[in-house]
């Protein structure tokens, strides 16, 4: 059913951009035949309106269809786990990695994804130090991994009493969420559990009861034999067993997208192709002075509109993104590419 459904998605998805062009091909023709007219100059302000409302509708299903048709690298269509990690900073940094939690999960609600916190350590002051988000739909890894890196802000920072512009960076790390189709291997020997009471306000049964886990799994790279210590934390729930299921699912999630990257590496040596960007590196800036900028360090696009940043209009970052991975994992900025 699962196969079906996402068979099904595209077949439904060109039926209605082919539906879209057909409609607005027929309201052109109308419009010039209702008013004896050949040419675009007869067309009135009130009919050149209602058409260029049709051809926006019509190039937003075009380009959606475009987009996903760069959704097909393995583990694209899956859903997805984000971690913020607030870098050197303190304070400045903690609000920081909050305001990127709130850009996300605002990015979710507009995109239409079920959101959960699955794990959230608060600054000591304000912000938070770091956070895990799950984001539960089709294609949200797809689109998310696009936010891979380190994100970098320069402002007049608030908790500054000198009013100086500071810069700080929080890091976004994302990975796919495995579903059961997906079979990972989980040695039991290499895994070990922690319980502890669970931070929060109040005196709720979260803050009485060992309810959060902590996961620590021994991993092994498969090629050079190197190990290096996998933590997952989770406060989901007030109930441990569901707690610990969820943390077990996170960690499958890690396994297979470690496996991935295995298996990219070794199709990057076989091309002969190197990444501009790689995991971890700073990726995007967010000026909010002297002036207001938000600059993609990979694909060139800039914009003004830093609060509809902020407050989740990521999609066209994201296009830009794809888009130049679709054409080849081109290495230069989108501009290059045209």
């Amino acid at each position: 059913m699962k196969n079906l459904n996402s068979v099904k998605a595209w077949v439904t998805g060109f039926d209605k951009a082919a539906m879209e062009v057909e409609d607005l091909d027929v309201l052109y023709e109308f419009a010039k035949e209702s008013l004896g007219g050949e040419t675009d100059e007869t067309v009135t302000t009130t009919e050149t309106e209602e058409l260029d409302k049709e051809y926006s509708k019509a190039l937003a299903d075009v380009e959606a269809l475009e987009i996903k048709n760069m959704l097909g690298s393995e583990g694209d269509s899956l859903g997805a786990i984000l971690t913020i990690n607030s870098g050197a900073g303190g304070t400045e940094a903690n609000d920081w990695s909050a305001m990127l939690m709130r850009m996300y999960l605002r990015w979710g609600e507009r995109n239409g994804y079920k959101t959960t916190v699955t794990d959230q350590q608060d600054g000591d002051e304000v912000g938070i130090k770091s956070v895990t988000i799950e984001f539960e739909g089709d294609y949200a890894y797809g689109y998310l991994k696009a936010e891979n890196g380190v994100h970098r802000l320069v402002r007049i920072s608030p908790f500054n009493a000198q009013g100086k512009r500071q810069t700080t960076f929080s890091s976004v790390f994302v990975y796919p969420l495995v579903d059961d189709t997906i079979e990972i291997n989980v040695d039991p020997s290499r895994l070990s559990w922690d319980t502890f009471r669970a931070g929060g306000h109040g005196g709720q049964n979260v803050n009485k009861v060992e309810s959060g886990v902590r996961l620590r799994y021994l991993y092994q790279d498969p090629d050079t034999g190197k190990e290096e210590e996998i933590l997952i934390e989770n406060t989901e729930t007030r109930d441990q067993p569901k707690n610990r299921a969820k943390a077990l699912l996170l960690l499958k999630s890690r396994l297979y997208d470690l496996a991935m990257k295995k298996r990219q590496e070794e199709r990057d040596k076989l091309e002969g192709q190197k990444k501009k960007i790689e995991w971890g590196s700073q990726i995007r800036s967010y000026v909010l002075h002297p002036y207001k900028m938000v600059a993609d360090l990979r694909t060139g696009l800039k914009t003004a509109d830093t609060q509809g940043v902020l407050d989740g209009d990521l999609n066209e970052f994201m296009k830009r993104y794809l888009m130049q991975e679709g054409a080849g994992g081109a290495t230069g900025p989108i501009e290059d590419l045209e």
